[in-house]
């Protein structure tokens, strides 16, 4: 008789845990999950915004990407084929040697893995070729490629990706050297964050940019554009690839210290170190964050018992941030620092995408 109330005492525990822990809120739901994926992915379709090949819809893609396949979408898989196949012709944007403008080659190459047709890389192919082997076009002179953090989610996945697809390691060793320029340059090792550019890097020369409480500028999108990149890279590195423990090592230590500055709502502000002068979280940084910490959690990388919480209290919020039709709001505006301007009403294709991203790997937390 003891061992039967034992017994069902115990499973009144389990069903406990179960019914209040994160299954209990309906955002959690798997159908929630991919419902709400589908409903701002088709918003986004129905309100297209700048060239289909730029950077913020290379953002946007790789969401729809990876929505489609959380979801089999017929309706998203169609939309990326109609953005490659008529409004781009697989051609990455128009310069080649700015990584901005080959963020939209992440979806082809995935595509091309599906679909097997070789003009959906040769474009990218044919402008890899050229970066490669060319100087960057600045006064004459050579500089570093990637010299502001955004770009470290724009580009390298792209290198490594073809690396992949082509077998050969020429792609992966060049986004090694290009991103450990970006890294030297721009990465605070005492508060492991990225600085967006050299304006942001600390001068001592009298004539440093701060916040108005005194603490250095770093952008919270422009940090989770890295994240992103980071997951993006390590999604597609060999676990023997023997640059993979620096890419793994720096993501984690950034993620340690991006948990430290969630704040209260779930959410991060546009500025990482002064949230009091930005009130009202930022989507597309915390779309990033949220991204990068649920994929470390499902890979082993992040421990889930510390960032699982802080995934779960983001999703909550993001999840407030997107109105009855589907759009995402609460997207910080078009710059390279943070901005105020920003409201439930401000939207943009990138903080699309980073919601379904979010999403993606929201969906596989158990």
């Amino acid at each position: 008789m003891r061992k039967d109330i034992i017994f069902l005492f115990g499973c009144i525990l389990l069903f406990a845990s179960h019914s209040f822990g994160k299954s209990a809120n309906p955002v959690f739901k798997p159908d929630a999950i991919k419902g709400l994926m589908l409903k701002t992915a088709e918003w986004q379709i129905k309100h297209p915004k700048h060239a289909q090949n730029d950077w913020t819809n290379g953002a946007f893609y790789a969401g729809m990407f990876a929505a489609w396949e959380a979801t089999r979408s017929q309706t998203i898989y169609d939309a990326m084929l109609t953005m490659g196949e008529d409004s781009t012709q697989w051609r990455p944007y128009r310069r080649w040697y700015h990584a901005d403008d080959i963020a939209i080659c992440q979806t082809y190459i995935d595509l091309y893995r599906i679909e097997k047709q070789q003009k959906m890389i040769q474009p990218t192919l044919d402008t890899l070729a050229i970066l490669l082997n060319n100087p960057y076009p600045y006064k004459g002179i050579q500089v570093i490629q990637w010299w502001w953090c955004d770009a470290l989610f724009m580009g390298p996945p792209v290198l490594v990706k073809m690396a992949n697809v082509t077998g050969d390691d020429k792609y992966a060793k060049a986004n090694d050297t290009y991103f450990k320029e970006c890294y030297n340059l721009l990465y605070n090792k005492e508060e492991k964050l990225f600085a967006r550019d050299l304006n942001y890097v600390i001068k001592g020369d009298g004539n440093d940019r701060r916040e108005a409480n005194g603490k250095r500028i770093f952008w919270s999108r422009g940090n989770g554009w890295v994240m992103g990149g980071l997951v993006r890279i390590l999604q597609e590195l060999p676990a023997d690839y023997p640059e993979r423990p620096f890419y793994e090592t720096l993501f984690k230590e950034m993620a340690e210290r991006i948990l430290s500055l969630q704040q209260e709502d779930g959410l991060w502000r546009a500025s990482l170190l002064d949230p009091e002068s930005y009130p009202g979280g930022e989507v597309s940084g915390s779309g990033f964050f949220c991204y990068a910490f649920a994929w470390g959690i499902n890979n082993g990388l992040l421990d889930r018992e510390t960032f699982k919480p802080a995934v779960e209290k983001c999703w909550i919020a993001l999840n407030t941030c997107v109105n009855e039709e589907g759009r995402v709001g609460w997207v910080q505006p078009i710059g390279a620092d943070p901005r105020k301007n920003f409201s439930e009403e401000s939207w943009e294709v990138y903080g699309t995408g980073a919601f379904l991203l979010a999403g993606s790997e929201v969906l596989k937390l158990k």
